[in-house]
């Protein structure tokens, strides 16, 4: 088993960028270039780093993670991040592996899981993303699923037995508990992915924390720091980044105005947009945009 290994084959299945793979869930990513902030969502994930170095901040939280560790995240989460230390010739190198909460259901029913804590009631859930180092038992899983790549004619048999292998490992590790409330059906945090999917649906709506509350079956105080556990931020900021980032996908699609975009993601004064969004991003709308469609270009 090599790290090395481990390395060569990500370097050899990545493209630029974050590309998926013949195996159903499994991405590699190379990014070329460090320093720029990049603003993204999680989704529910385990990113193990190949090479490079990562910066993540969320809810004014910051993780710092490199080669030969991993995070977790198990709420799709508006995240800001870059690579320290990513060029042409020492790109920054990472696997993934998406996070299906069946699975994990299925594997906190075996008896093997009946040694797992389960959380007490009303007890908060932990912050839904965690750093933790890549063990030697996850290295070897991880570089056997990928050299499966390989191997294409052995995916469909191979590949569900060591995601399930991947997973229980994870949910073993020092920072299990993130990743095994994934699989519990009335825990917090999947009370807590339940609001956040609708945020995420209806984010240009209106949104008061007493409905909210009642769409996870939870009392308004009982949900809001459930919510700020697991996300670091409140619904209102969760539901803020998330219109900020869609209308900075719809600024770079289409400039043209910026007033029509603002109300489109649900803001009903379009200085109060600017304003938000130069906070944000570090520039206004146009400023901001016009820089994104030259990076594009080049």
């Amino acid at each position: 088993m090599s790290f090395e290994e481990f390395r060569t084959l990500v370097a050899r299945h990545a493209p630029v960028g974050i590309g998926t793979t013949a195996i159903p869930g499994v991405v590699v990513s190379r990014m070329n270039h460090g320093g720029s902030q990049d603003e993204s969502t999680t989704g529910t994930i385990l990113a193990v780093v190949a090479q490079g170095t990562k910066r993540l901040s969320v809810g004014g939280v910051v993780h710092d993670y490199g080669a030969g560790q991993y995070l977790v995240a198990s709420v799709d989460l508006p995240v800001s991040g870059h690579f320290t230390d990513a060029t042409p010739e020492h790109p920054a190198l990472g696997f993934g592996l998406q996070l299906r909460p069946e699975i994990i259901a299925e594997l906190m029913l075996t008896s093997a899981a009946a040694d797992f804590p389960r959380p007490a009631r009303g007890e908060s859930s932990p912050p839904a993303i965690a750093v933790g180092d890549t063990s030697e038992r996850l290295l070897d899983a991880t570089l056997r699923m990928l050299r499966l790549l390989d191997h294409p004619r052995d995916i469909p048999v191979i590949a569900p037995m060591i995601e399930r292998e991947i997973l229980w490992l994870i949910m073993s590790d020092e920072q299990g508990a993130t990743v095994r409330n994934l699989g519990l059906a009335d825990s917090s945090l999947s009370r807590v992915r339940h609001v956040v999917r609708w945020i995420r649906e209806h984010f240009a709506e209106a949104l008061r924390v007493d409905e909210l509350a009642e769409l996870a079956r939870m009392s308004p105080s009982a949900f809001y720091r459930a919510f700020h556990a697991v996300t670091l931020m409140s619904p209102i900021q969760y539901q803020k980044s998330i219109r900020l980032q869609e209308a900075r996908l719809r600024l770079i699609a289409d400039p043209g105005d910026i007033g029509a975009i603002a109300y489109a993601v649900g803001y009903e004064s379009p200085s109060q947009f600017s304003r938000e969004y130069r906070r944000e991003f570090g520039a206004s709308p146009s400023e901001d945009a016009a820089s994104l469609r030259g990076a594009v270009r080049r």
